[in-house]
């Protein structure tokens, strides 16, 4: 038995939409499957957990999620096209109030509790770190990295290197990497 599922398995998870070439482990726990978009060239790693509200996750193509990455998208996720995330990242739509002013956690009825959220968008060529959290309502912009073990609270430019926590922009990205965009994109008109 392969570790992946098939495209039967796929069709019958429930999926909102997705595309081909799509690569999700067996032991991927998802959630809210009827919200959750996902485009083709994407492999989601053992260990990832997918928690879809209404306002829903989407996956844009060339994505990959690699082990132990969460995606808690109550109020909305979305990765552009060749994001990536790697092991152990953690990105929330929502959170409690930490502060001690309500209750927290699912079981508490939302009259006592107080949610921050928004939608977080990962914009086209992001990739992020390892053991990294993403909070709520936020964009991280195009072609920008985050480096390991960083905790990102606010919105980053484009096109930035980004490390800490919380997270500061240490130097310009390189868009080297548009050129070899073109060039798969090529190769892949030329095989059509």
């Amino acid at each position: 038995m392969d570790s992946f599922y098939s495209v039967e398995e796929l069709n019958n998870i429930g999926f909102k939409k997705f595309g081909d070439n799509v690569k999700i482990s067996r032991k991927t726990s998802i959630y809210g499957a009827n919200n959750i978009t996902i485009g083709s060239n994407v492999r989601i790693d053992d260990y990832c957990c997918l928690v879809a509200g209404k306002e829903g996750i989407v996956l844009g193509s060339y994505i990959h999620l690699a082990f132990f990455c969460i995606l808690m998208g109550s109020s909305g996720i979305e990765m552009e096209d060749f994001s990536g995330l790697s092991s152990r990242v953690s990105i929330y739509s929502a959170t409690d109030d930490y502060s001690g002013n309500s209750l927290t956690n699912p079981t508490v009825p939302d009259k006592y509790k107080k949610i921050y959220s928004g939608k977080v968008t990962l914009r086209k060529h992001v990739i992020i770190g390892t053991n990294t959290t993403i909070l709520p309502n936020l964009e991280i912009g195009f072609g920008s990295s985050v480096g390991a073990n960083s905790l990102v609270t606010k919105s980053l430019e484009e096109w930035g290197v980004y490390v800490g926590t919380p997270v500061k922009k240490i130097k310009e990205r390189s868009k080297d990497l548009l050129e070899m965009e073109a060039g798969l994109i090529s190769d892949l008109q030329g095989n059509l």
